[in-house]
């Protein structure tokens, strides 16, 4: 399926801007519906179609995270790697520190292969609840993106999971504890197998081999990315995706549909081009597509986006903290799956343990000792705990082997608390939001990290800006959140977003509660229920017209399905939404 070129520009039907959960999400099933879609990713590429063997398809990413520029998002300094790393700066008790991906595949590159459904209390959010029975509207979406994804029960067991047991049961909450639910291809072995998802319509496959290293790009072909299924199958289906093109102005035509600026990711800002499209898809991740729509808000190209753009920016109610333990002695903790168990320390708090893989030390350095007070106090408390401890306090920052050493402990909750966001001379800047106040430490996750601590023999800890009462997050969403009309929301029922025809935002940033748990399959459920709505190429849309109330939609067929129907990843969803709407 070719693309059209319009003077000096390149157009398509649609353009989707990034290849996270959403964005690829959108060029495959648009694309199975006879579109032209272009897909413009600011990152770099990482996996190489033409190789058949998986190890070698991905022997471009990073051994490790000292691989700093293959591994860390710096483009101004040169480095183009998966990890982005944002501080977003503001007012107390909204600061936040945000770890998201980069590359052809986005989150998927560098996310833990995690993928959970939230709680009820996500889908009866009062944000949406009253727009649609989101849980009944949502289920087929996320059983056809769990056959997408792969999704199985881990069946690698590790010594940190035997803790995590332990602290359940010290928790009281024994019952809790359970494996976990991830997006990888074991397999029989790790030698190459042919497609096993996608009826030969896939590539072939590696199984795992328990090294660790999911979240520093998997090399062994194991993990589930999405360059191993919507963006393989998108591209063989005739999606273009343009790597290393950020883009830098999005505004409207006056014949229609949209023009979209672009540079070359780098330094320089060189090799401008310029894209037009019949409709834009906004799937930058969280960071990036606010990021995009309050400047283009702010400098008038899209007047017309909701005043409510920023608000209902959601940090997972997150903490990243950790165990270390020191000396050479000990089980080695970075063999495994990134993320192995989970415990429920209460109805509202989700902790798993984590890790990185052999030689990945270089997140160690964002260490230091887990103190359970807030700012007014924490600096007081380090301070006397070095004084009385120093041999801690020295050892602490020793990085030498710390991912054999080292349990990360991931702490999530489902509260109703967010921050607002918006920009100021560039870049985010947040303040408190609407709901409870954004945690800046979580009382039950640290009893729980230091429970983990005395397991592992090792010492509880935290992160250095937690000192300054700014939390880290790996699950930054929200800001254009649905609602039942532009006062409420930033995108209708629909991802169509209010008071700008032919924009959508499908990513993150269109998750409108804390889900409590991993976020990637919510996300990639939304974008399979959104693009489920459109009608293909050339015949009437189903959905009522923008600015019109909300009614429940049957999905559309697409004309060209890029799966085999006997394929266990096969597209299923029809069938089952119909039976669930009878």
């Amino acid at each position: 399926m070719s693309k059209v070129r319009s003077g000096s520009a390149t157009h398509y039907d649609v353009v989707v801007i990034g290849s996270g959960f959403g964005g690829s999400v959108a060029a495959l099933r648009l694309t199975e519906k006879g579109y032209r879609v272009g897909v413009l990713e600011t990152g770099a590429r990482f996996d190489d179609p033409g190789q058949p063997d998986p190890r070698r398809r991905h022997a471009a990413l990073p051994r490790n995270s000292w691989r700093l520029r293959k591994f860390l998002w710096a483009p101004r300094l040169g480095l183009r790697g998966i990890q982005r790393v944002h501080l977003i700066r503001g007012r107390k008790g909204s600061r936040v520190l945000v770890l998201a991906g980069a590359g052809v595949g986005g989150g998927s590159l560098v996310y833990a292969n995690t993928l959970y459904r939230p709680g009820g209390e996500f889908f009866t959010d009062p944000q949406w609840a009253g727009i649609a029975d989101w849980e009944s509207e949502l289920t087929p979406a996320y059983d056809q993106a769990s056959r997408m994804l792969g999704v199985v029960d881990n069946p690698v067991h590790t010594p940190a999971d035997a803790a995590m047991k332990t602290v359940a049961k010290r928790l009281g909450v024994a019952d809790s504890f359970h494996y976990t639910r991830v997006g990888v291809h074991f397999g029989d072995g790790p030698e190459p197998v042919a497609d096993p998802y996608f009826g030969g319509a896939g590539p072939e496959r590696s199984g795992c081999v328990a090294c660790g290293s999911c979240m520093t790009g998997c090399r062994q072909g194991a993990k589930n990315m999405l360059t191993e299924n919507y963006l393989y199958l998108a591209e063989r289906a005739g999606a273009v995706i343009h790597p290393l093109t950020t883009v830098t102005r999005l505004r409207p035509r006056e014949e229609g549909g949209y023009r979209v600026d672009t540079v070359r990711t780098g330094p320089w800002g060189r090799g401008r081009r310029c894209f037009t499209a019949d409709q834009v898809i906004v799937a930058a991740g969280t960071y990036g597509t606010q990021t995009l729509l309050h400047r283009m808000r702010d400098n008038g190209d899209l007047p017309g986006l909701s005043k409510r753009l920023g608000w209902l920016t959601r940090t997972n109610s997150e903490a990243i903290l950790g165990a270390m333990r020191f000396g050479r002695k000990g089980e080695d903790h970075s063999k495994g799956l990134a993320i192995t168990s989970s415990i429920h320390p209460d109805a509202n708090t989700h902790i798993e343990p984590v890790r990185y893989g052999p030689g990945s030390n270089a997140m160690g350095a964002l260490s230091t000792i887990l103190i359970d007070k807030d700012q007014s106090h924490r600096w007081r408390a380090l301070l006397a705990y070095a004084l009385k401890h120093p041999a801690d306090a020295l050892r602490l920052p020793y990085l030498r082997h710390w991912s054999r050493r080292t349990v990360v402990a991931l702490v999530m909750q489902n509260r109703d608390n967010s921050i607002r966001v918006s920009l100021k001379r560039g870049r985010l800047r947040a303040e408190p939001g609407h709901g409870e106040p954004n945690p800046t430490w979580i009382p039950v996750g640290h009893k729980a990290t230091r429970y983990l601590a005395e397991e592992i023999g090792g010492l509880p800890g935290g992160t250095w800006l937690e000192m300054w009462d700014i939390p880290t997050t790996a699950h930054f969403l929200g800001g254009c959140v649905i609602g039942a009309d532009p006062d409420s929301g930033v995108v209708d029922a629909y991802h169509r977003v209010f008071g700008q025809p032919g924009l959508h935002v499908v990513d993150g940033s269109a998750v409108s509660a804390n889900p409590g748990v991993n976020p990637s399959l919510t996300i990639t459920a939304q974008a399979e229920r959104a693009m489920s709505l459109w009608p293909n190429k050339g015949e009437a849309d189903p959905r009522p017209a923008p600015g019109q109330p909300y009614r429940r939609v049957e999905p559309v067929a697409p004309r060209q399905p890029a799966v085999p129907a006997d394929a266990p990843g096969a597209l299923r969803y029809l069938a089952v939404n119909s039976l669930n709407h009878a």
